[in-house]
């Protein structure tokens, strides 16, 4: 059955009786109900929770959830791209320890010929935020206004900013308290705060990175591709067409973990040092897998293994690590300088014993950092920028007793034992774990 929806007097307790009777919500009343959740002041927090633990406990359909995407992206503006090159195309990773893809991918893409425009968020719990990251270079804006965005995008191929109060003011209402009322688990909900992000950044074309593993979200296999798959058919039944990649987060994505430490990586791979160490190389060639699906999705190339020579082409001339320069220089940070980031003295963890990784465990790795103070525990901690850790081994490499496994980066004491627990040696030879898991279109 379907609620009986009166588009010019919409009772907000039938709406929630619906919700919890399990009635279909028409495409109508799911745009009211966000117009009058954007207005904050129309309906309670107190009722705004009710049909939240509503929806959490009967689901929206695929049908409801598309509708409910379409309104929320509609709750504010709506940026408008017209004018700038084409293809405009998002990128979206669902967080995980280590997860720094947005600072390489974002230049990289828009050195190849991409228009790149994104909103992103702060880090909450053991997954960082690209805003934090970014922040730790001195200066660096990430509150640009949308016609700020539209014009550093014209000028340069890329523009990001920390979601903003007029894009999309439902999302950031429902999502506020669904952080306090339990109902952060929704996939529907999940899915419908995600691309009402993108759907009101303007983007034609999107890419999602949906980790895997105990540093994300989604833990197991299972419960990422319900997930991937939910976010790819409501992208593409609210009319932006998205692919997904599931990808590895059972250890920690490159070396660095903690905000200042993870932009060094990220510009030591746009800059192509030759130097990586093991899981930093890891991290670069998932850059480069998921640059080339994005330039053949988007129509830049007429295959992925062409769109991935022309991204590691514009690794190795250089041409990215200048759009990155351009990039902190349009949005007011500092000239980058590794040494100008912020800094503390480092700890070394060695091998008690040789053998091979079996485990290096992104969740105990991330709870590490979050207790040296590199992410919150609630919205309103305080960030370290400065520390956090370099793990320097990944799993399926051969290590010594005595090898350094992990450089730690702590105001003061830390959890050494903690630590150590979140790597497994054994005797026998350990296969290397593919950073993408499964691919999804």
């Amino acid at each position: 059955m379907r609620y009986k929806f009166h588009a010019e007097s919409m009772n907000i307790v039938d709406f929630i009786a619906a919700r919890r009777d399990g009635l279909a919500h028409p495409a109508e009343a799911l745009q009211e109900f966000a117009r009058l959740v954007a207005m904050k002041d129309a309906i309670g927090d107190d009722q705004v929770a009710a049909w939240l633990m509503a929806a959490f406990l009967n689901p929206l359909t695929s049908r409801e959830t598309a509708d409910l995407t379409r309104a929320m992206a509609l709750s504010g503006e709506i940026l408008e791209l017209e004018g700038l090159p084409k293809p405009w195309v998002d990128k979206h990773s669902t967080g995980g320890v280590g997860d720094k893809t947005t600072l390489v991918l974002l230049p990289l893409l828009a050195a190849c010929g991409l228009t790149m425009v994104k909103m992103s968020g702060r880090g909450l719990g053991i997954t960082g935020g690209t805003v934090d990251k970014l922040e730790s270079i001195p200066g660096f804006r990430m509150d640009l206004t949308p016609a700020e965005m539209i014009d550093q995008a014209g000028k340069i191929g890329l523009a990001i900013t920390g979601q903003t109060p007029n894009l999309a003011p439902a999302d950031k209402r429902l999502y506020a308290i669904r952080d306090v009322t339990a109902t952060i688990a929704s996939v529907p909900l999940i899915v419908s705060s995600i691309l009402s992000k993108k759907l009101a950044g303007g983007a034609e074309k999107l890419v999602l990175d949906v980790k895997c593993g105990s540093g994300a979200f989604m833990t197991t296999l299972p419960e990422a591709q319900i997930l991937a798959r939910a976010l790819v058919d409501t992208a593409n039944q609210a009319g932006l067409p998205t692919v997904a990649a599931i990808t590895d987060m059972n250890q920690p994505l490159g070396s660095a973990v903690g905000n200042a430490l993870e932009v060094r990586e990220a510009m030591r791979v746009l800059e192509n040092s030759n130097n990586l160490n093991g899981p930093e190389q890891r991290f670069r060639e998932l850059c480069l897998d998921l640059g080339a699906e994005t330039l053949y999705f988007a129509g830049k190339t007429r295959s992925e293994e062409e769109g991935r020579r022309i991204a590691e082409e514009a690794l190795t001339t250089g041409v990215a690590a200048q759009k990155a320069l351009e990039w902190i220089e349009a949005q007011s940070g500092k000239p980058y300088d590794s040494e100008s980031l912020p800094s503390v003295h480092q700890f070394t963890l060695e091998a008690r014993r040789s053998g091979w990784l079996r485990r290096v465990d992104a969740g105990a790795i991330g709870r590490v950092a979050l207790d040296l103070g590199a992410g919150r525990k609630q919205k309103s901690d305080t960030v370290d920028l400065a520390v956090g850790l370099r793990v320097l081994k990944s799993v399926g490499d051969e290590v010594l007793a005595g090898e350094p496994l992990v450089e730690v980066y702590p105001r003061g004491s830390f959890d050494e034992a903690a630590l150590r627990q979140a790597f497994e040696i054994v005797d026998m030879e350990i296969a290397p774990t593919p950073a993408i898991l499964e691919r999804l279109h």
